[in-house]
């Protein structure tokens, strides 16, 4: 197991992820995979933006994105912001989301962060008792949604 953060090279593997099991449907209108990589190149220059992957067998196979925002808060330290935690069914149960999970906090750290702050859309009890297993308290603060 390979954690790195994502390349521009990674975007076909990562498109897979996030349709086939973050989102669990096909894109509405075919993907421009050039803006796909440009935006992973970007991320991986930016000292706030991470776009982490496992890479195995040499493919992506689980990813996980996380941005540390600046704050006047807590002594003027960040926080850091987790999303689209997503792993393909074929590499389930192999811990490979919660290295992703542990390396994101490790950075988190390292930015001097006061708290890593997980979002999820899922509702389903395995989802949520696999973030309380990875060290994530649930329904401790709220998350306001709306769409635009």
């Amino acid at each position: 197991m390979i954690i790195r953060k994502a390349r521009g090279t990674d975007a076909s593997d990562l498109k897979v992820l996030y349709f086939e099991y973050l989102t669990h449907c096909p894109p509405e209108q075919e993907q421009d995979m050039t803006l796909w990589q440009n935006l992973i190149n970007k991320f991986e220059e930016d000292k706030h933006m991470y776009l982490l992957v496992v890479e195995e067998e040499g493919k992506v196979v689980s990813s996980v994105q996380m941005a540390i925002i600046e704050s006047l808060t807590h002594n003027v330290r960040p926080f850091a912001i987790i999303e689209n935690v997503v792993t393909h069914k074929d590499y389930w149960k192999r811990g490979f989301a919660s290295a992703l999970l542990e390396r994101a906090t490790e950075i988190a750290r390292e930015h001097n962060c006061y708290k890593v702050f997980l979002e999820t859309g899922s509702n389903r009890e395995s989802t949520l008792n696999f973030y309380k297993n990875n060290g994530f308290v649930i329904d401790e603060k709220h998350s306001c949604l709306k769409h635009l």
